[in-house]
């Protein structure tokens, strides 16, 4: 079961303001398709849907227990909501770093200390929530994944894009060789002196390489994510290049899975109850970080389903996540009208770590099940959704930072004392 700010937890304070009825365009005051560095509403409102899918994973019915349209909602929603929210932190840290040209000097080193202090946060934050939810928070791992991405940040579209491509074809591989060889006795040795394993269910090895959402293989999101925000997505040009290299990842990598795995290539590992990359099986109820490790054949190395964790599942994961990025910002970009009648729909995405942290204390708080398998009732993750929207749309009338943003801005302050 996945999880996720995801979180807003990267956002510049420009990108934490409420949400504008303008194009980015509009925004930088330059025409549509020229140079843009305004702000992107369209990476709002996939963000926004981000918080839905993985509202949809923790709280709505199981996908063996969907039917029709419910089948297909559920089945794009499980790991490809992570996926996009890993993708847009990614996005997000540029926001912080220098989207279209990174900052350098004095300016730089204080984008990295607030991009440092926003992951020590996101790991304390995380750890907590982990105690209490388990394996399926994702903030401790956003934590490690903004730690990483730092010697990145100067890097051009090209350079992150070889390196995430490169990073889908190699580290797959790596977490199998890995996960294979790393028996029971070492994990519990290594856990035994894990200060974060002793508060959560989660630590540094879960973090690493056997948890929901490990490192070794989720950089690949990040870094894509990166790559994305160094490109003017306002341009039509771009748009169409990436909606065209979207499909072409999507439809190659699951094709090419199809035919050399066969029928079951796509099926889900959370359906099957099995973490992502490194094919540990986790406990089946909800909340529950342990993991055991079943020996795996390589030819699961083949297939492609949501948290297989392989070479074909990233690909076409990252194709999924630009083909939403690029297709919210055109829609929002083009579409007055429909720009208009989602605002309280962006004012979630300007929110997101709030929405995220907030749908797991309404879970507790009103006793909500999680994803238990004799849950079938769609009821309950629409009330979440209806509430998350609500809530934004008025906090946002108010307020330039959702609650927990403006808390996560406000601990990234020191950052200015860097010289």
């Amino acid at each position: 079961m996945t999880q996720i700010q995801p979180p807003q937890a990267t956002s510049s304070p420009q990108e934490n303001s409420p949400p504008r009825l303008r194009t980015s365009s509009e925004a930088a005051g330059r025409p549509s398709g020229g140079p843009s560095m305004g702000r992107l509403v369209g990476v709002d409102l996939a963000r926004a849907l981000a918080v839905f899918g993985m509202y949809i994973v923790h709280i709505g019915p199981v996908l063996s227990s969907t039917h029709g349209v419910g089948t297909w909602v559920r089945y794009l929603a499980d790991g490809h909501s992570s996926v996009l929210f890993a993708t847009l932190a990614g996005f997000s840290l540029m926001l912080i770093a220098g989207r279209r040209e990174p900052k350098t000097g004095l300016a730089g080193r204080q984008a990295k200390a607030r991009i440092a202090i926003r992951a020590v946060v996101l790991l304390a934050l995380g750890t907590v929530l982990a105690m209490e939810y388990g394996g399926v928070i994702i903030l401790g791992f956003y934590g490690v994944y903004f730690l990483l991405a730092l010697p990145l940040l100067r890097l051009s579209a090209k350079a992150l894009a070889i390196t995430a491509a490169g990073l889908a074809l190699v580290t797959p591989q790596l977490a199998f060789v890995l996960s294979s060889q790393l028996g029971e006795s070492v994990q519990q040795t290594i856990n035994a002196y894990d200060p974060l394993k002793k508060l959560s269910e989660v630590g540094v090895l879960d973090l690493l390489l056997t948890g929901f959402y490990p490192t070794i293989t989720w950089m690949s999101f990040v870094v894509a994510g990166m790559a994305l925000a160094r490109l003017d997505l306002s341009a039509a040009s771009v748009q169409r290049r990436l909606a065209a290299l979207g499909a072409a990842l999507t439809a190659g990598a699951y094709g090419l899975s199809l035919l050399l795995a066969g029928p079951n290539a796509l099926r889900s590992m959370a359906e099957d109850g099995k973490s992502s990359s490194a094919g540990f099986e986790k406990a089946s109820s909800f909340g529950s970080g342990s993991f055991e490790a079943p020996q795996r054949a390589a030819s699961e190395l083949l297939s492609a389903g949501p948290h297989s964790g392989t070479t074909f599942d990233i690909i076409a994961s990252v194709g999924v996540a630009i083909l939403v990025i690029v297709g919210a910002t055109v829609l929002m970009d083009r579409l007055p009208r429909l720009r208009s009648l989602a605002k309280p729909v962006i004012a979630v995405g300007t929110m997101s770590l709030t929405a995220y942290v907030g749908h797991f204390l309404a879970q507790s708080m009103l006793g909500v099940s999680a994803g238990e398998s004799t849950q079938t009732s769609w009821l309950p993750v629409l009330t979440f959704i209806f509430g998350a929207i609500v809530f934004a749309a008025v906090w946002s009338r108010f307020f330039r930072r959702g609650p927990l943003e403006a808390l996560l801005n406000a601990a990234t302050k020191p950052a200015k004392y860097v010289r």
